[in-house]
């Protein structure tokens, strides 16, 4: 079959569904795999797979709607030449625009819906006008789809709520994008002071704010205790924090901060805990999944998504959104007692191996999207199940 792969950003084809391309291949499909930017990196590393690139000019960040159009015809134009038999979309614009054009040249269409972002946060609650204007454009975009995939079933909810999704759409929760269990292999808990590692976009929505104040608190009583933060400044996120407040934070002796990169397993391997205590719609943050396969305890949110790999107690600990002073209590709590570290780490790492190692939940994609793979019963029992939220015969 010919297939087309829908992103925003070039690098999450190689960094997020790499291992996705690469079985479509091997299953003998021709791929086309699409993104507005063009790095020579990744075109080398598609070429390499024996997969093709085009550029699909868009507007990531911008709210112009002639820009959008623009997107859309280009999407459309896209597949009119390359004839594509199935069409796989993920993050807002690709799936709603990518939706629109498949259904006009009549393609299979699927979407990956890794997570409902900042509009449908708490963060826009009062923006109402663009939750309804996004919630329609999403609507447009997957009312063909042949399945919807979720990473949580708190987004499916939501979707059902803002008219998204109707109740008869087949709608399959699965564990996420995965994680390569041995690109990610477990690496031993370092010696030296105890080390806290937080990761992702600098955004208050992500708890950088949370993470920040609960490393002073912290630090009042143990000043050996390290926080790493692996981040870069954000300039045009309307949530998002400057250089100058990470500049602040390393002046007063809080946070260490490591600039971004695309190989975070040598950072991972120096921490002893992985920190995310975010508050934004997450669909399963990738950045958990990374942290398990090593063999990190897990501090997070108790929010859609973050929740979902944890086993409180067992391999990590869940505190309430936006309390810097629980986030600070649970951090003392695994401080306190380095045997609980020892055997979450090792329960870390059986997690990520057994629900969430990336060959299994490619393999349930592929079943799903009729592409060829083993189907869901030749699978180990290990394998994650899919969640059909939406009986097909519904």
């Amino acid at each position: 079959m010919n297939i087309v792969i829908l992103s925003s950003l070039s690098w999450s084809l190689i960094n997020f569904r790499g291992a996705l391309i690469a079985r479509m291949v091997d299953e003998g499909h021709d791929v086309v795999a699409c993104a507005p930017d063009e790095e020579p990196e990744v075109v080398a590393k598609l070429a390499a797979m024996g997969v093709r690139f085009r550029r699909t000019p868009m507007a990531r960040a911008g709210t112009n709607p002639l820009h959008d159009i623009r997107t859309l015809a280009h999407y459309v134009r896209l597949m009119r030449a390359e004839r594509p038999d199935v069409v796989v979309a993920y993050t807002q614009k690709p799936i709603i625009y990518g939706g629109m054009a498949a259904r006009l040249v009549g393609a299979r269409y699927f979407a990956i819906m890794s997570g409902l972002g900042y509009v449908f946060s708490e963060e826009a609650a009062e923006r109402r006008w663009l939750r309804t204007i996004v919630s329609r454009l999403y609507r447009a975009g997957v009312a063909r789809a042949r399945c919807i995939f979720v990473f949580n079933s708190d987004d499916h909810r939501v979707m059902l709520e803002s008219g998204i999704v109707s109740p008869g759409q087949r709608v399959m929760q699965v564990a996420g994008s995965g994680v390569d269990v041995r690109h990610f292999s477990r690496r031993p808990l370092p010696d030296g002071p105890f080390t806290f590692l937080m990761m992702g976009r600098l955004m208050r929505d992500k708890g950088v704010g949370e993470y920040v104040e609960a490393a002073r608190i912290t630090r009042r009583r143990r000043k050996d205790v390290r926080f790493l933060l692996l981040t870069r400044p954000e300039t045009e996120n309307p949530t998002g924090y400057t250089a100058a407040d990470l500049q602040s934070w390393r002046d007063a002796g809080l946070i260490e901060f490591l600039p971004e990169t695309r190989d975070v397993r040598p950072f991972l391997a120096s921490a002893h805990v992985f920190v995310l205590p975010s508050f934004y719609r997450e669909g399963l943050p990738r950045t958990i999944l990374e942290a398990l396969a090593t063999g990190r305890p897990v501090i997070t949110t108790d929010m859609p998504g973050c929740r979902d790999p944890i086993n409180e107690g067992v391999n990590g600990l869940l505190v309430p959104p936006r309390d810097a002073a629980a986030l600070a209590a649970a951090m003392e709590k695994l401080i306190a007692d380095p045997a609980l570290v020892a055997a979450m780490a090792g329960a870390a790492r059986q997690t990520a191996a057994e629900v969430y190692d990336v060959d299994k939940v490619n393999a349930v994609l592929l079943e799903a999207m009729q592409l060829h793979g083993p189907t869901v019963a030749s699978v180990t029992a290990a394998t994650p199940r899919p969640t059909l939220l939406v009986p097909e015969s519904l």
